[in-house]
Formats: C-alpha cells, structure tokens, sequence
C-alpha cells in the first residue's frame, strides 16, 4: 500500500471533516440575511413553513437509520434523537417546539402541519436525504448525521440577534433553539466518534465519509436556494406561467 492511500490519522481525518463547515448553510445568503435582521415577515415564515418538512423527517430519517442497524448499543443511543423530536412522555418534543416557532410568528397550526406550503424544491431535497439514510449502510446515515458539528453555532446565532431583529416574534418561540444547542452537542459527540473509528479503517472509506458530509451540506444548502428563489428573488414554482 503507498503512502498515498495510506489513511489520514485520526486528527487529519477529523480536521478535514471540521473544514466541510465552510459549506454549511450558515453561510448561505438567505442565513446571511436572516442573523442580520434583513429578511421580512413573509422571508421568516416561509422558511419556517419549509424547515418543519425537515423537522418531521428527521425522526423517520432516524428510525430507517435504526431499522437497517443490527448493533444494540447504538439503537440504544440513537432512539434519543427520535424521542428529542416526536417527544416523550412529557416533554413534547422538537416537532411541537418548531410548531411553536410558527404559531410565535404568525402563523397558524394548520398552516404548518399541512406542508401545503412546502416548496417543491424543498421536498425533493428532504426527501433526497431520507432515501438516503432508507437505502444506505446504517453507518452511512450515521455520518450524515455529522452536520450537528455545525448546528450550535447557528442555533446561538439565532437565540443571541432575532429577540432584537425580530421583536414580533413571540420570544416563546425560541425554545426549540434553546433546546438543540445542547441536544446537537450531545448527538454530535456520538456520531463523530463512531464515523471517526469506522471510517478510519482506509483512506477509502474515509473520503467515503467525507463525500457523505459533502452530500448533507448539498442537501441544506439546496433547501435554501429554493427558498431565496421564491421568497427573495420572487419566482416561485411555475412564476413564468400565464
């Protein structure tokens, strides 16, 4: 074996997956206006209205993650991220949380709820990622997971500037952000380890896990384009038919 496909260490393979964060869509225009106050009434709750599409497939994502995983250790700890979004007992969960942020902006629940608002863009995106992690090796959707390395830094991002960018958001709303700092802290600790011991094993599969990431961040940033396109740019699905 050359020196070439020898693989990364540890501390190279983990800097290389941390230097993917200059992709993540923290940096996408429509974020960019949104931390700095510029994005309007109608920009927020369309994005809203789209990211719950997310939010309600991040628990099934999870669940075909756990369905095509024989390990019992790691469905023990994986089931937490199903319960942080469907809730558990009584604690309602991120779904309801993110229902919350909508009803904080204006809208109301069956708005929401009905994903009528869903821009076609967005679909095929989310709906790309759960194929994903239906259809791939359980340690696939394990390092898809990975773009929570991220996810805190943008939730701080939101709880510190939309209180004063955004005083008619009812401030209730924020909770599901309070919540994810910590949960996405935790997860991400999980799934890194595990992505960086199995992935370890060549340098093959390491850009494997590199291509993964690669392919989360495409899906998150797709999901913004869309929404620029219909919200800031205003060409909605179909704006050039009669």
């Amino acid at each position: 074996m050359s020196n070439q496909q020898q693989p990364w260490s540890r501390e190279e393979f983990e800097a290389r997956l941390q230097e993917k964060g200059k992709l993540y869509h923290i940096h996408h225009p429509y974020h960019v206006m949104m931390a700095e106050g510029k994005l309007n009434e109608e920009q927020i709750r369309g994005w809203v209205l789209n990211r719950f599409y997310y939010q309600v497939m991040i628990p099934r994502k999870d669940a075909a993650i756990m369905a095509n995983c024989p390990d019992r250790e790691t469905r023990r700890q994986w089931i937490q991220r199903i319960l942080d979004h469907d809730g558990h007992g009584e604690d309602p969960g991120g779904i309801e949380a993110w229902i919350q942020l909508g009803l904080a902006c204006g809208l109301n629940r069956e708005d929401i709820t009905s994903l009528r608002h869903v821009l076609p863009g967005v679909r095929f995106a989310v709906d790309a990622y759960f194929n994903f992690a239906r259809t791939s090796p359980w340690q696939e959707g394990v390092c898809s997971s990975l773009t929570e390395l991220f996810a805190p830094t943008i939730h701080k991002q939101r709880l510190a500037g939309w209180p004063e960018l955004y005083p008619w958001i009812k401030p209730e709303g924020l909770t599901y952000f309070q919540k994810r700092v910590s949960q996405a802290r935790r997860d991400v600790e999980h799934g890194l380890a595990f992505t960086l011991e199995y992935f370890s094993q060549s340098r093959q599969l390491q850009e494997r896990a590199l291509e993964i990431l690669q392919f989360k961040l495409d899906i998150l940033w797709t999901m913004l384009d869309a929404m620029y396109l219909a919200y800031v740019d205003g060409k909605p699905p179909y704006f050039s038919v009669p």
